[in-house]
Formats: structure tokens, sequence, C-alpha cells
């Protein structure tokens, strides 16, 4: 009897031992699992990229007349450093939203062939061109001329560049140009003091979308050269209206600028240039 029980003691003690065993297999096989979806998820992510959309314009990243967007721009900012009427690009570019445009997108900045030859001013015959005629009427004389004589008296950089600037405000300079610090000139005066267009044009922008430069209004002058005018109170001018060499187009302000100020800005095809290499000496 004794040899009995004590066989029956082995026999569970031996079942005990092996679902202890049993148990412990069970229990370490969750830990050991975690670890194998990992690779299932970098392979995921590596399928992902792969699989990210080209954007618009890619396929003229490079190219001249294109531009690729960088982080912090907007298609006002890329339309004044490339001298061009932000709607414009808009178009060009059958932007839908241009509040929406992405980093690496690449935007058509020059207009299409057909369209450089509508915006390229006409040059009068030798004849013409030595009348004594204003800068404004010579500008509109459309005289068929032959291309030869064309590029041998009077290129039609000659022609942008001859705009009879002013000073767009009396006050004295604050703060020269400086190709890194300041793209301008600035411009010192009271709240309220006229702010005046430097040349004939007409207006592209009018609004305050542009961070840093407050209240602003800037002008294509032709198809070399835009004028920028920040920081205003009043805007008294509105987008596509043209203006005369001397109007009034705001009134002097402090908008995003620690002090009243006319920051003016000249650029030729969207370069910063010294403004006061253009406007007469005082």
């Amino acid at each position: 009897m004794t040899v009995l029980r004590l066989g029956l003691v082995l026999i569970v003690s031996v079942a005990v031992l092996q679902a202890c065993t049993a148990t412990k297999t069970v229990n370490r096989a969750p830990v050991e699992d975690r670890g194998t979806p990992v690779p299932a998820v970098q392979s995921n992510a590596a399928a992902s990229a792969v699989a990210k959309p080209v954007l618009p314009g890619a396929e003229n990243a490079g190219k001249p007349g294109y531009y690729t967007v960088k982080p912090g721009d907007t298609v006002i900012r890329i339309a004044l450093d490339n001298g061009q009427n932000w709607r414009d690009l808009v178009r060009w570019n059958a932007l839908e939203n241009p509040n929406l445009i992405e980093v690496g997108q690449v935007l058509r900045v020059a207009p299409p062939n057909s369209e450089t030859l509508a915006v390229t001013r006409p040059v009068p015959t030798p004849v013409a061109a030595a009348q004594t005629l204003p800068a404004s009427n010579a500008a509109s004389l459309n005289v068929a001329t032959p291309t030869a004589v064309v590029s041998a008296t009077a290129p039609a950089a000659t022609a942008d560049d001859d705009l009879g600037w002013i000073w767009p405000a009396s006050g004295s300079v604050l703060t020269g140009f400086d190709e890194v610090k300041n793209k301008g000139l600035d411009i010192t005066g009271k709240a309220g003091d006229p702010v005046l267009a430097a040349a004939d044009g007409r207006v592209v922008y009018v609004g305050s979308g542009l961070r840093g430069y407050g209240n602003l209004v800037i002008i294509k002058h032709n198809a070399t050269y835009l004028s920028a005018y920040a920081h205003n109170q009043t805007l008294l001018v509105k987008e596509d209206q043209s203006v005369r060499k001397g109007q009034r187009i705001a009134d002097m302000g402090s908008t995003d600028a620690e002090q009243v100020r006319l920051h003016f800005e000249v650029r030729r095809q969207g370069k910063p240039i010294d403004p006061a290499k253009v406007l007469p000496a005082r």
C-alpha cells in the first residue's frame, strides 16, 4: 500500500513538472514574437517612400525659367524675387489655390515665349528715336523695325532702363542698401506722409501677405523693373491699377516695423539693386 502511494506521488510530481515546463515555454513565446513586426514596419515605410507622388512640375526642375519651392516660400515672395506679377505665376502654373504650394514643387517663373514677345517694348526706328519726345510717348511708339536694326541701335534693356525715376518720399535716408541686410532704402518720415510712385507702371500687389513688409505696394514698371513700397499706414491703390510717376499710392506708416519709415526697393529682373543708383541726386 505504501509502495502504491509512493508511485502515485511520483506520477503526480512528474505531471506537475511537465505542466510547469510547458507553462514556461508558453510564457516565453510572446516575448520572442514582439520583435518580429519591426522588419514589416520598416518595409511599409520604404514602400510608402517609393509610392510618394511626384510633385507638379518636377520634370522641369533646374531648367531656366523655373523655380523649385523651398520652405517658407509664398507665391508673392517667389513672384517678387523673379520680377513677376504673382497673378501671372498663378495663371502660368494653373494653381487652383495660390496659398497651397508644396516644398519641392516646380513653378514656371518666366513667361512662355508667346508672352515674352507680348511684353517686349517696341523699339522706334532711328528717325522716330531722333525726335524729342517724353519717355512715356517714345515707349508707346509701335513702329515695325527689322531685327538687325533693333539689335544695332537700341536693345530692349536700354529702353526698359529709361524710366526717369523720382524719390518716393521726401525724408532722409535712414538705412542704405545692403545686399545681405537691407535690400532697399529706408526713408524717414511722419505717419501719414505721402508715398509716391517712383515711375509709371501697373500695381501688381497690394496687401500685407509678405512677412516683414507690413502693408505693401508693388508696382511693375516694365518687363525688367519692379518697385516695392513697404510699412505703409494706408494703401491708396488697387491691384491692376495703372499709376503715374509721382502719384500718391500710400500713406507712410510703421506696419511690421519699429518706427515710421518707408522701405523702398527696386528690383531688376527680380534681383534687388541699390535704388540710389537709379534715383536722381538730391
